[in-house]
Order: C-alpha cells, then sequence, then structure tokens
C-alpha cells in the first residue's frame, strides 16, 4: 500500500508543478508550493499513522470474530447442530447487523465522540466473542451470534465516516482499501489461529473451537482498551494534531467537499440520502458483491475441504487465496488511482470472480476478483455523497443492503441445497455478480452524466455560491462526482 501512497503524493505535486506562474514571482511561487507540499504530505502522514494501524486492526478483529473459521465436526456435534442451523446462526449475525446498522451510524455517531464509540463497540463484542466460546447449546449460539451483528454493525461505517472527516475525497481509496485489506488478512489469519489455537484440545476441560473464540475475543478485548488512547476524536478538535494543523486540515476539507466543522443533524440531511438514486445504486452494487464476499470468507474451507482435501488442511490452504486477495487490493486501488478510474475496475474484477473454475485454482481467482471489487465500491459513496450526515446514512444503508446479500449467501450455501461442489450456490454468486456488473454500469452512466450536466449549467454567479454547499452537498454545481 505504500506505493500507492507515495503516487498520491507524485500526483499532487504534479498538479501544483503546472499551475502557471508570473516569471517574477515563479520562484517565490515555487518555494512557497514546496512548502505547502512538504507541510502537506506531513499532515497526511501523521493522520494515516494515527488513524490507519488502530483502525485496521479493529476490522481485521471484527472480521477475524464473525467469520467462524471454526466449522469443525466437534462444534457441530457438541452443539448438536444441523448443518441448517449451522446456517442459520451465521445468517442471525447478518440480520442483527442490517437492522443496527444505520442506527449505529447516524445516532450514536453524530452524538458521542467516536474516540469513545468505536472503542466501546470493540469492547462489547470482544466479550460476545468469549462467549461464543462458552455456549453449551443450539439456542445460546444463536442469541450469541445476534449479539454479535448487532455491537459489530457500527464499526465499519463509523470508521469510514471518520476517514471524511480527515481525507480530502482523493486520499479516501487508499486508506478505504488498507482498512478493508483487514479482512483479507483476517482470512488468512483465521485459517493459521483455527488450525494452532484448535490444538488445545482438552486444556482446562475445553474442546479446541472453544479456545479458539475465547482466545480471539480476549484479543479483542485487549485492543479495545489500548483503542480508547489511540482512536481520535473528530478533526476539528484531534488533540494529536498542533493548531496550525488543524487549521490547515480543515481548509483542506472545506475546499475539497463539505465544511470540515461539525454539521448540525437534520432530517432532511437523511431524506436526501433515502431519495438519491445514487445512493441506492452504492447499496445494490455491494449487495451484488457482498453475496460472493462473505459466501466466500465463511464457507471457503468448506468449498476447498469440498475439493478433497482434509480439514485440517483445508484450514491452511484458505491462506494463499487469502494473501492474494490482499495484494490484489494493493495492485488494483493503485491502478485505480493512477487510471483514476473506479466503475470499469469493480466490473473487471467481478468477470475475473466469475471465470474461477471449480479448483483449489479457482479458489485463488475469486479471492482476489471478489476482494478487489469490494475494496473499491466501498469507498464510493465516501467520495460521491457530500454532506456529512447524507453521507453517514449513504455509507450506512450500503453496508445494510450488501449485508441482506450475505444473510442470502449463508442461507443458499447449506450442505442439503449444494450438493456436489456448490455448484447450484456458484451459479447463483455469478447472477449476483453479474447484476453488481449492471448496476456498477449504471452508476458510471449517471455520475458522468451528472458531471455533464453541471459543466453546462456552470457560470461565473453560480461558481460564487459556495454558502450553498451544506444545503446541497453532492447536488451542488461546483461538485464533480468520481467513477
Amino acid at each position: 500500500m505504500s506505493e500507492i501512497l507515495q503516487h498520491e503524493k507524485e500526483k499532487e505535486e504534479d498538479r501544483v508543478a503546472s499551475e502557471p506562474s508570473s516569471p517574477a514571482n515563479l520562484e517565490g511561487s515555487l518555494d512557497s508550493d514546496t512548502a505547502r507540499q512538504q507541510a502537506d504530505h506531513h499532515l497526511v502522514r501523521k493522520i494515516d499513522s494515527r488513524l490507519l494501524p488502530i483502525l485496521t486492526l479493529l476490522y481485521l478483529l471484527s472480521f477475524l470474530d464473525r467469520i467462524m473459521n471454526s466449522r469443525v465436526p466437534l462444534l457441530t456435534q457438541d452443539l448438536k447442530l444441523s448443518a441448517p442451523a449451522y446456517n442459520t446462526s451465521l445468517a442471525l449475525y447478518f440480520i442483527a447487523y442490517v437492522l443496527f446498522e444505520v442506527p449505529s451510524n447516524v445516532i450514536p455517531l453524530k452524538r458521542f465522540d467516536p474516540q469513545f464509540w468505536l472503542p466501546s463497540l470493540t469492547l462489547v463484542w470482544g466479550i460476545v466473542s468469549v462467549c461464543q466460546g462458552l455456549v453449551t447449546n443450539q439456542a445460546g449460539l444463536f442469541g450469541i451470534r445476534f449479539l454479535l451483528g448487532a455491537t459489530e454493525a457500527g464499526l465499519f461505517p463509523g470508521v469510514i465516516y471518520l476517514f471524511s472527516v480527515y481525507y480530502i475525497r482523493r486520499e479516501r481509496r487508499a486508506r478505504v482499501a488498507i482498512f478493508f485489506g483487514g479482512a483479507a488478512l483476517a482470512g488468512a489469519f483465521g485459517g493459521i489461529l483455527a488450525f494452532a489455537i484448535g490444538k488445545m484440545e482438552g486444556i482446562g476441560g475445553r474442546r479446541g473451537w472453544q479456545w479458539i473464540f475465547i482466545l480471539e475475543g480476549l484479543l479483542t478485548i485487549l485492543v479495545s482498551l489500548i483503542a480508547y488512547f489511540v482512536v481520535p476524536t473528530w478533526s476539528y478538535k484531534a488533540k494529536f494534531l498542533t493548531e496550525p494543523e488543524r487549521e490547515h486540515l480543515l481548509s483542506k476539507l472545506d475546499a475539497d467537499t463539505d465544511p470540515a466543522h461539525k454539521e448540525p443533524f437534520q432530517w432532511v440531511y437523511v431524506k436526501q440520502a433515502f431519495t438519491d438514486h445514487l445512493v441506492w445504486g452504492y447499496a445494490l452494487l455491494f449487495h451484488g458483491y457482498a453475496f460472493a464476499l462473505y459466501s466466500l470468507s465463511l464457507f471457503m474451507p468448506t468449498i476447498i475441504a469440498d475439493l478433497g482435501f482434509q480439514s485440517w488442511q483445508a484450514q491452511l490452504l484458505t491462506v494463499p487465496p487469502n494473501t492474494l486477495a490482499a495484494l490484489s487490493i494493493a495492485l488494483t486501488v493503485w491502478l485505480s488511482i493512477r487510471c483514476e478510474c473506479r466503475a470499469i475496475l469493480i466490473i473487471i474484477a467481478a468477470i475475473v470472480a466469475i471465470i474461477a473454475g471449480a479448483q483449489y485454482a479457482g479458489v485463488h481467482l475469486a479471492a482476489a476478483g471478489v476482494y478487489t471489487g469490494n475494496a473499491l465500491l466501498l469507498s464510493w459513496p465516501g467520495e460521491n455523497v457530500a454532506g456529512q450526515t447524507k453521507r453517514a446514512v449513504a455509507v450506512a444503508m450500503q453496508i445494510t443492503f450488501g449485508d441482506i446479500g450475505a444473510i442470502a449467501g449463508v442461507l443458499i450455501y447449506r450442505p442439503n441445497f449444494a450438493g456436489h461442489e456448490y455448484r447450484k450456490p456458484h451459479i447463483i454468486a455469478i447472477g449476483y455478480l453479474l447484476f453488481s456488473i449492471i448496476v456498477a454500469s449504471y452508476l458510471r452512466f449517471w455520475l458522468a452524466r451528472g458531471n455533464k450536466d453541471k459543466d453546462a449549467k456552470m457560470t461565473e454567479e453560480s461558481a460564487e455560491s459556495i454558502k450553498d454547499r451544506q444545503r446541497l452537498g453532492d447536488r451542488h454545481i461546483l461538485y464533480r462526482y468520481v467513477y
């Protein structure tokens, strides 16, 4: 990912260098521009070092706790779970996630400081994760999975929203990709941890699958306590920045999209999100991709085992596809920044996932395509929706409707329907990815058309109406979509 961040710096330097200057003031202008570039580069790196490590780690832990890589015969035997009941436990997680997504991102995040809200969510779901290792029956597992979904629901949209008050639009894509890369890394680590911790079978009178949940939950609790001291507050009062740095950051944000200072909550901005067909487009795009994402991440060990490998081998064999996915995210996002394109790469990623065959090599292609497409689409509303409340709702809507696709995935990928080599669920997954291709094409068409319409209506008077940006958001005539 360092190459992506370096390329951003080069693009900014090229842009400044290309701006015309009079010969008399050229030397002074160059000195001023160089100083400004250095100050801006230092500021962005300072923000990166504070936000990216801790927030990516929190998402890695949330994905690790949710994927239940410990689906082994002992778990289903001990809890007397049938195959449909196991899938139901997975679906309950996403049902809770869907129900609590928008409320978690609109009301508490706007009311509470993210420095308190995000670590608190992590602490609570860590406790719930530990409890997964203490359940003794099917009803207990169902209840705990629902609670886990409810407590994790606010993290992802909350972090995406927090990014939007620290980074300007062109900076967000790489940071969201790095953050989402935690999901791919969780898949890789999950396989290794499930294999290693599973060796604790019988220690303390507990089964290996119980120790997986307990130790992963305890790790989450430990990190959440550290997060209280590391996760930052809102940008306009960030204490890890100096006063000149805060002023420079707020100036950048004001000039880039919408006012950087705290926007008062108004229901009219919520209505703007729910009545915008583009916001629904971002949500439906993730809906299609989420079916494939969670089906793959949750059932990869089972799918690999169904290819003829032993259960313990399948756990370890999840590592290479997830590692490739993380590398593919870095390469694809770097390419999207360099060529200034997104929709086309989302479509290509879906095609790569579609052509993946029913062999172990195909699992690699599926992981590369599905994870990279998700990394690109998840940052899209954060870059294309303004102002603050509308963007918070749009991000939450995207994850909410995306996870409805995840619910469908975990119910369709059940053994009594899957059959040999999961042929029928794979065909349905291809249909979902084709749907995503259609939605991405729709978004690209309307975003391009929106920019052309604004260009045609642009006048000298309209360029001066910056005071209307908060009210109009991304509908303001100065606002340009990225696609």
